[in-house]
């Protein structure tokens, strides 16, 4: 695929996620856009490369490379930030996967608002891919001073400008990663915009950051800490955080309920 007519490079980390990658990708070939799919393989010790093979041998969007060693998801996504030849870098984890629609939709949004980064809203699925009824709804659009108050920007939603990508690379797998890279992009670039629909399919995993509640407001805390917040302020967001996402994991929307925050 040549560089100029690449609109979207999809990048999706994965370590020992193999079960879920047909659904991922699947989702992502259903996209009506010219993109390319950055699939990095975290030095897994599953059957993620028989998985990738298939689809490589099928696909020439898509990009297979395996770590040499275990890089974490920062440093992975960052790579495959580097290799990427689209204009707009779309995050995905492997255990997320999109609904038909959902890239067209925001980079429309973001040509119209000349915006550098947006995200949706997001529907909460079991690990076996069934719907919970919970949706999670996002605000049209947010700015720094909000997004200290609640991390509601999942990284498998969004879109971003790779030169922003570029700019403000992530790090620190030990918090909550993708929260500070948008906190520290919005610091600069004052909004988001967002599309309150759950174009995102969010699975509930195990070992994911966000089950284990205080680890979760560990990696919060220090989130904020990094952002040079003091104690105080530190102590006062992760509380926000923490009762924010006791609402939106046990009081959220059903499907088919008025969507709101």
């Amino acid at each position: 695929m040549e560089s100029q007519k690449t609109l979207v490079s999809v990048i999706i980390p994965s370590y020992n996620g193999a079960k879920y990658i047909k659904d991922a990708i699947d989702s992502v070939l259903l996209q009506k856009v010219s993109l390319e799919i950055i699939f990095i393989n975290d030095f897994s010790n599953d059957n993620t490369d028989e998985i990738m093979k298939e689809y490589t041998k099928k696909y020439e969007n898509i990009i297979y490379l395996r770590n040499e060693k275990s890089l974490g998801v920062s440093r992975t996504r960052n790579k495959g930030v580097a290799l990427a030849r689209g204009k707009y870098i779309a995050f995905l984890d492997v255990d997320d996967f999109w609904e038909a629609g959902k890239l067209i939709e925001q980079i429309n949004l973001l040509e119209k608002n000349k915006a550098v980064f947006s995200y949706t809203a997001r529907e909460l699925i079991t690990d076996s891919g069934e719907s919970t009824g919970r949706i999670i709804s996002v605000p049209e659009k947010i700015d720094y001073a909000g997004l200290l108050k609640k991390n509601l920007i999942p990284c498998s939603s969004v879109v971003i400008l790779k030169s922003v990508a570029e700019e403000f690379p992530m790090e620190r797998d030990s918090l909550h990663e993708d929260y500070l890279n948008w906190l520290m992009i919005l610091r600069k670039y004052d909004k988001a915009y967002g599309i309150n629909k759950p174009l995102l399919k969010y699975r509930l995993t195990p070992k994911g950051k966000s089950r284990n509640r205080f680890k979760s407001a560990v990696m919060t805390y220090r989130v904020h800490r990094e952002l040079k917040s003091n104690v105080f302020l530190s102590f006062y967001y992760t509380l926000l955080h923490l009762l924010n996402g006791i609402k939106k994991y046990f009081f959220g929307s059903r499907k088919g309920e008025k969507n709101g925050l």
